[in-house]
């Protein structure tokens, strides 16, 4: 029998990393603290009206020129090796792999992320995701260096992905497919499941809430879960839980439920369509 496609999708920074990606390793190169990094990046989103996410990359290559830092691909890469990931991540994509397998699901995992897919890229669990969208830039053909954005995904621009992973549409530039009618998707929607951790992720976890998938809202602090749990209240998300990613955990049991209910319902309606053209 064939498996039935299901997509998880996770926020990179604080939902799946313990902190934002560049404080790993680029900002301390620069010689200053985070805090400093993203006060003078929000300083500069204020005074410019920038989009801050446009904001942040503008930075990192003005700051990089400062500092003598070569800002290449193969740099970007390196920072992704530093990151630091919440307990159990790096043996969750495999415990879930399988659990979906038993139960007749194969199951995807994507990244959308306002963070550098290049430091993504680089880090030890890169080669989990089928594809990984992220922030990009522009490199100098000369220098290899990073000179201009290439693609920036703020959050309100999170929710066009959830589109492309439904229709397996990944390049960027292909706007007509991904914008075309189509009801034989690829995975669809109550196939779908999106993990996130903070304000910038609701408008995508309502999206895959409100058309028949699942959310998850996730929170590192204690303190900060009376904020998250309010989103189930406002009925933004399915799901609320602790960031914590390993064996037996309840984000592990709360996925588990989700790979059954899609697994049973596929059954229910393979046996309704059976009867149908009996």
């Amino acid at each position: 029998m064939k498996k039935t496609l299901m997509a998880i999708m996770y926020d990179f920074d604080k939902t799946l990393s313990s902190d934002y990606m560049q404080n790993f390793g680029f900002i301390p190169e620069l010689g200053i603290t985070p805090a400093e990094f993203w006060s003078m990046t929000n300083e500069f989103a204020e005074k410019a009206d920038s989009d801050r996410t446009l904001a942040y990359m503008f930075m990192m290559i003005q700051k990089a020129k400062e500092k003598g830092i070569h800002l290449t691909k193969e740099k970007l890469h390196e920072y992704g090796k530093n990151i630091k990931f919440f307990k159990g991540v790096l043996t969750w994509f495999s415990r879930i792999n399988a659990y979906g397998e038993s139960r007749g699901v194969k199951v995807e995992h994507y990244i959308i992320s306002s963070g550098n897919k290049e430091i993504i890229d680089g880090c030890p669990i890169a080669k989990e995701f089928k594809k990984v969208f992220g922030c990009e830039f522009v490199y100098d053909l000369k220098t290899k260096e990073a000179i201009w954005p290439k693609i920036c995904i703020n959050f309100t621009q999170k929710t066009q992905y959830f589109f492309r992973v439904s229709k397996g549409t990944f390049k960027t530039a292909d706007e007509v497919k991904v914008n075309q009618k189509n009801e034989k998707r690829r995975i669809q929607y109550r196939n779908m499941v999106y993990l996130g951790d903070g304000m910038t992720d609701i408008p995508a976890m309502i999206l895959a809430h409100n058309n028949g998938g699942k959310s998850i809202a996730l929170y590192s602090r204690e303190q900060d879960k009376n904020e998250v749990v309010k989103l189930v209240h406002e009925d933004r998300v399915n799901f609320v839980a602790k960031a914590d990613y390993s064996a037996s955990s309840e984000l592990e049991k709360y996925m588990q439920l989700i790979i059954d209910e899609i697994s049973i319902r596929e059954l229910i309606n393979r046996k309704a369509d059976m009867i149908t053209k009996e």
